[in-house]
């Protein structure tokens, strides 16, 4: 960590002993640059309480914040307050092609599935893979297609899943780990409100946010045919 990082933080842990700031500053370094999630009891700076309470405090000063995954793992992402103002700005790191594949690969990976009552619980994690075939029914043209898959691998927004047999297939990346409860439940409620608008579960979403009943839905993607290879 820079002395210029160390610097900011230096109100919140000039109190602390050497052993603790050290396990504090171990703590946040994992949750902000690793690539998953970190396990609790590898840590003591997420294992106790009151170090990881400093930990939330540190992140909170560059406008991040602790999320709890799958309960005994940690990561770090940006606090909804300052999503949402970044969002108001207008910012967005990704390419559209980008964002729709990946709008493609977590419809076909979680959306349709929770839709289906075959994936349930708050996580990103799935065993239904979006094949190649599935992607090549949007109008991205092939290379296109490939370019956006490795950026988006590249990115740690999605991954390749074990199971190879049928040609490469995709599945969520660790780096959507990183979002908020709260986030995690908006994106989640508009994949699927996209991807099933008349199922039952799209209508407990619209009967919760105050919506109207189904209505038509334009897919994120345009629908048609493509040809081309894929990473």
């Amino acid at each position: 960590m820079s002395e210029q990082r160390h610097a900011l933080f230096d109100s919140l842990l000039q109190d602390l002993s050497d052993r603790s700031r050290d396990e504090v500053l171990a703590a946040f370094s994992a949750v902000q640059y690793a690539a998953h999630p970190v396990a609790e009891v590898q840590l003591a700076g997420l294992r106790d309480v009151t170090l990881r309470r400093q930990v939330q405090r540190m992140l909170k000063l560059i406008g991040r914040t602790l999320v709890h995954v799958d309960g005994t793992h940690w990561t770090a992402g940006y606090d909804d307050d300052i999503a949402a103002t970044l969002t108001a700005q207008g910012w967005q790191p990704l390419p559209v092609i980008d964002r729709a594949v990946l709008v493609l690969v977590l419809i076909h990976s979680v959306a349709i599935p929770r839709s289906e009552g075959i994936l349930t619980g708050d996580s990103w994690k799935s065993a239904r893979p979006t094949t190649v075939d599935e992607l090549r029914t949007s109008r991205i043209s092939g290379e296109e297609r490939r370019l956006a898959l490795q950026r988006l691998r590249a990115a740690g927004l999605i991954q390749l899943s074990g199971d190879h047999s049928g040609g490469p297939a995709y599945i969520p990346g660790p780096q959507l780990q990183r979002l908020t409860a709260a986030a995690r439940r908006r994106l989640q409620d508009q994949l699927i409100l996209a991807a099933a608008p008349a199922s039952p579960i799209a209508e407990a979403i619209r009967a919760r946010n105050g919506a109207p009943s189904a209505g038509p839905v334009e897919a994120p993607v345009a629908v048609g045919t493509t040809t081309g290879d894929d990473a």
